[in-house]
C-alpha cells in the first residue's frame, strides 16, 4: 500500500509519482551518514529505519514485491548523496538479491539471512556474471555445486560481482549438471568468510563504493541446506525477479541524469561569454532542452509500464525498458559532458558519472542483445501502441 492507504497503482496500470513521505523516510535515514559512508553503512541505516522492508508491498509465492513508487523514491534519495557506487549497490540488494532469497522456506539459513538483510544487519552479493563466460552469457557459467548427502562442494569463480568485497553473504548461481538448459542451475547461498571463498578488488577507479569484487570458490563446502529452492529453479527464479532490477535501472537512470542536468543548468546559468550566460544561447538551450525531453520520455515509460514488469512480470516490457535506458542515459550525460566543458572533467561532474553510469548499458544485459529482445516482442508491444 501507498503512504496514505491507497492502492499505489492508479486505475490505468501506471502508478503515482515518487512516495514523497517515503522518500522523506530514505532522508532522515540517511542524514546522519556521512557523504563517504560505505555500502554496508547505508544499508544497516536504511534497515534499521524499516526502509529496505518497507520497499515491499506484499510477498508473493516468489518472494517480495516491490511497491515502484517506494522503489524509485529509495532510489532518488540514495543517489542524491552523489555516489554511484553506493546506489548502484542498494539497487542490486533491493531488486535483485534479497527478493530472490525471499522465497526461502522458514527457518532455513536463506531465510535467516533475508531478515537479516531486510534490518541491515548484512548485505547479499550477488554472484552471477561467471568467470568461465562472457557476462550476458549465463547459461555458459563454469561454476559447479556438487550435493551429497548433507554436504554440498562449490568450484568456479564470478567476477564483477557488485557489493561483493563489503557482503556478509554471496548469492552464487552454479552449474548442478552439464548442458546449457535453464534446468542445469541452482542458487547457493555462502557466506563470504567461508573456508575456500577468496574475494579480491575489481581494481577499478569506477563506482569505488559498489565494493565490486572477483570472487574464487577453491572447492568450498557447505551444509546442503545452503542450496536456496529447488535445484535447477534457479533461472527461473532469476528470470521472475530481473523485471524489478531493469524497472530500478530505469528509475536510477532518471534521477541520475536528473541530477546532472541541474548541475549543467547551474553552470550554464553561471558562465557567462562576452557578459551573456551561456544560458541565452540558442544551441545551447535547444541541445538542453533535447536531453529534458529524453529524461521525461523514460520516466514516463517507466510509470507506464512499472505495474506490467512488477505484477505481471512482464519481460518484454522490461527489456523494452532496459534498453531505452542504454540508449538515453549515454546521450543525455554526453550531451551534459560537453556543455558543462572543462568543468566537467572535474572530479563528480559529468565526464565522471558518464563513465560510472555506463553500467546501467551493461548490467543486467548489454543493451545491443536486449534491443534483441524488443525486436522478438514486438508484436504484442506494437498491440499496445494500437489500444
Amino acid at each position: 500500500m501507498s503512504d496514505d492507504g491507497t492502492d499505489p497503482f492508479l486505475r490505468d496500470g501506471t502508478h503515482p509519482p515518487l512516495c514523497d513521505g517515503f522518500r522523506a523516510a530514505v532522508g532522515r535515514a540517511l542524514e546522519p551518514l556521512p557523504v563517504d559512508a560505505t555500502l554496508p553503512r547505508v544499508c544497516g541505516a536504511l534497515g534499521a529505519a524499516g526502509i529496505l522492508a518497507g520497499v515491499y508491498r506484499r510477498t508473493g509465492r516468489d518472494g517480495p514485491v516491490a511497491d515502484p513508487g517506494r522503489l524509485g523514491a529509495l532510489l532518488a534519495a540514495t543517489d542524491a548523496r552523489g555516489d554511484n557506487g553506493v546506489t548502484l549497490g542498494v539497487l542490486v540488494q533491493t531488486a535483485s538479491a534479497v527478493p530472490l532469497l525471499g522465497s526461502a522456506p522458514a527457518g532455513s539459513p536463506a531465510a535467516r539471512v533475508y531478515e537479516e538483510a531486510l534490518r541491515g544487519a548484512t548485505t547479499v552479493a550477488l554472484a552471477a556474471t561467471d568467470a568461465a563466460a562472457p557476462g550476458s552469457d549465463l547459461a555458459g557459467l563454469g561454476t559447479e555445486v556438487s550435493v551429497s548427502g548433507d554436504e554440498l562442494t562449490l568450484t568456479g569463480g564470478k567476477r564483477w560481482a557488485t557489493g561483493a568485497c563489503a557482503a556478509g553473504h554471496l548469492l552464487v548461481l552454479a552449474r548442478h549438471r552439464p548442458g546449457r538448459h535453464f534446468t542445469s542451475f541452482t542458487w547457493v547461498l555462502v557466506p563470504a568468510d567461508a573456508p575456500g571463498v577468496e574475494i579480491v578488488d575489481a581494481a577499478t577507479d569506477l563506482l569505488p563504493g559498489s565494493a565490486t569484487g572477483h570472487i574464487r570458490f577453491d572447492s568450498v563446502r557447505l551444509p546442503a541446506d545452503h542450496v536456496i529452492g529447488r535445484q535447477g529453479r534457479a533461472m527461473a527464479a532469476f528470470a521472475r525477479h530481473m523485471g524489478t532490477e531493469r524497472l530500478a535501472g530505469a528509475q536510477w537512470a532518471v534521477a541520475l541524469t536528473g541530477r546532472v542536468l541541474a548541475q549543467t543548468l547551474d553552470v550554464l546559468q553561471g558562465r557567462s561569454v562576452d557578459g551573456v550566460p551561456l544560458w541565452h544561447n540558442d544551441v545551447v538551450r535547444r541541445d538542453f532542452a533535447a536531453c529534458l525531453v529524453k529524461v521525461s520520455g523514460l520516466r514516463a515509460l517507466y510509470e507506464t509500464h512499472a505495474r506490467r514488469i512488477v505484477e505481471e512480470r512482464d519481460l518484454a516490457a522490461a527489456a523494452l525498458l532496459k534498453s531505452a535506458v542504454g540508449l538515453a542515459a549515454d546521450e543525455v550525460l554526453a550531451c551534459c559532458a560537453q556543455l558543462q566543458g572543462a568543468d566537467g572533467f572535474l572530479r563528480g561532474r559529468a565526464q565522471q558519472i558518464r563513465a560510472e553510469a555506463a553500467v546501467l548499458g551493461i548490467g543486467g544485459g548489454v543493451t545491443g542483445l536486449l534491443l534483441g529482445n524488443v525486436a522478438d516482442g514486438a508484436e504484442p508491444l506494437l498491440e499496445r501502441l494500437r489500444a
